[in-house]
């Protein structure tokens, strides 16, 4: 059953509920109220009775018992018979002074025997209603004790009317109950399908996205649970969608992974296999076979480090790491001893200039870093004796970042943070290349990088040693005129040292 059905059938049964017991309630509490004052206005009668009949009784007891007896009802009998009203007067033995005739029209002696009955039991007063053929009529009965006998003196009081005005009027109250549920079940059919259609929407939008319209959102944007509803069902779509397309980027970067890697391998061992080939079928001279060896041993390497480079993009998130107090001079120190010789034979100008300070890591990890980082900087360089590189390290508050840069973790408000930013004056960085050099294999100019010995995994090894470090990478780049890649690691207040001496290479 569809929930506006469930809404219109609860609804019809609730007023139905309702309605009928007020109104059951309402008719009953009047006929009540019309049948007590009926009560009091017989029990009213029936002391008028008894107040006259004494008043007779007394003036006329010198006669004799009957005689006064039926004198006086006689006397009293058109003062107390009015509005309907009929008085009997009986003896204890069942002998009637006044009232048989009617009674025995009516066929009610045998209610006024039960009420005798009941007033011989110590009783003086008593009254009960009854039906009889149809209609309704009240008994009221007192007991007189004469001097030598007990009489009854009784009233009956006709309350048909006040009884079927009772039935006319449920009558009447069915009708108009009927109607108003009629009415009231057609609104109430009405108003559960306008509350239900917001959410028949959400049903039908629901039912097409899952179809593939993933573009479709609700656009009720009331104030109630359901507009409420709706935004939250836009939020999740949104959400999902979000997810989804992360998930086939992630997809489409593992095909592309895939297939860079096999291109990756297919070069070098297609050097290998030519060369090997050669050696094994051709007779060539000592040069030509120094040659051969050389590629040989070169592809050989460039595999090897393709391999190494590899193990440990996929283990690093696998083994714990440990980090420790790393010193930046030490790391300053390193830099030069090891790139000295190297910048010097490309003729390359280079300056490294790290503030003195304390950041925890592992040292290792960030020599890794830093060396990727300045690898690229100098294949990047094609100025000749006009390149030049230099590797900047500050200890700044958070506060006093750019406006508009996200800090690093735990860089707060009033925190530090550790900025090693590395510039160059090479070829540069096309803009729409920027947000994808992260990518493994990817590589902006893949015969360059290939002709200088790249795979395209360097810089994904530096944004994977980054995160591992809870740091951030900001790079920066036009063409024809550098790159500048900062790089942020978070640092407790207590690290941070006096600036040190500026050195070059």
């Amino acid at each position: 059953m569809k929930f506006a059905h469930k809404l219109f059938l609860s609804m019809t049964i609730l007023l139905t509920l309702l309605f009928a017991s007020f109104g059951i309630w309402m008719l009953y509490s009047d006929f009540s109220r019309l049948l007590d004052r009926e009560i009091q206005q017989g029990n009213k009668d029936s002391r008028t009775f008894q107040f006259l009949f004494e008043m007779g009784y007394q003036s006329t007891e010198e006669y004799g018992e009957d005689y006064a007896v039926s004198r006086t009802v006689k006397s009293i009998s058109r003062s107390v018979e009015r509005d309907g009203s009929h008085m009997f007067v009986v003896k204890s033995d069942g002998t009637y002074f006044y009232g048989q005739e009617f009674l025995d029209a009516m066929g009610l002696e045998e209610e006024v025997g039960k009420l005798t009955d009941y007033l011989s039991a110590a009783n003086t007063y008593g009254y009960c209603i009854r039906q009889k053929d149809g209609g309704y009529y009240m008994f009221t009965a007192a007991v007189k004790d004469l001097t030598a006998s007990r009489i009854y003196l009784g009233m009956c009081r006709e309350l048909t009317e006040i009884y079927s005005d009772r039935e006319a009027l449920l009558s009447r109250y069915r009708i108009a109950l009927v109607c108003l549920l009629s009415g009231g079940g057609v609104c109430i059919f009405v108003l559960a399908h306008y509350i239900t259609k917001p959410i028949r929407s959400l049903d039908k939008i629901a039912e097409k996205i899952a179809d593939g319209a993933f573009e479709l959102r609700s656009r009720n944007a009331s104030p109630d649970e359901i507009g409420e509803l709706a935004r939250n069902f836009n939020r999740m779509a949104d959400c999902l969608v979000e997810q989804m397309q992360k998930k086939e980027q992630e997809a489409k970067q593992q095909e592309d992974f895939t297939a860079a890697f096999a291109h990756e391998l297919k070069t070098p061992l297609t050097s290998i296999i030519g060369y090997a080939d050669m050696l094994n079928s051709l007779k060539l001279t000592d040069e030509e076979c120094h040659e051969a060896y050389f590629y040989i041993y070169s592809q050989g390497k460039r595999l090897e480090s393709l391999s190494h480079k590899l193990l440990e993009l996929v283990s690093m998130d696998k083994s714990p790491l440990t980090f420790k107090p790393v010193s930046t001079k030490a790391l300053e120190q390193n830099i030069r001893t090891t790139l000295r010789p190297v910048w010097r034979q490309k003729g390359v100008r280079g300056k490294v200039d790290l503030e003195k300070a304390v950041i925890r890591g592992d040292d290792e990890l960030l020599l890794s870093l830093l060396y990727n980082l300045l690898d690229n900087a100098v294949k990047a360089l094609d100025k000749g004796e006009k390149s030049f590189i230099l590797m900047k390290g500050s200890c700044l508050e958070a506060e006093h970042r750019a406006q508009g840069r996200p800090p690093a973790d735990g860089c707060g408000e009033g925190k530090f943070y550790y900025e090693i930013k590395i510039v160059d004056n090479g070829r540069g960085i096309p803009a729409e290349e920027i947000s994808r050099i992260t990518e493994a294999f990817y590589m902006v100019d893949k015969s360059r990088s290939r002709k200088e010995g790249g795979a395209g995994i360097g810089m994904a090894l530096c944004q994977k040693i980054i995160q591992l470090h809870n740091g951030l990478m900001e790079i920066d780049s036009r063409l024809g005129e550098g790159t500048v890649i900062k790089v942020l690691f978070p640092m407790e207040n207590g690290t941070r040292r006096r600036k040190g001496v500026t050195a070059g290479l």
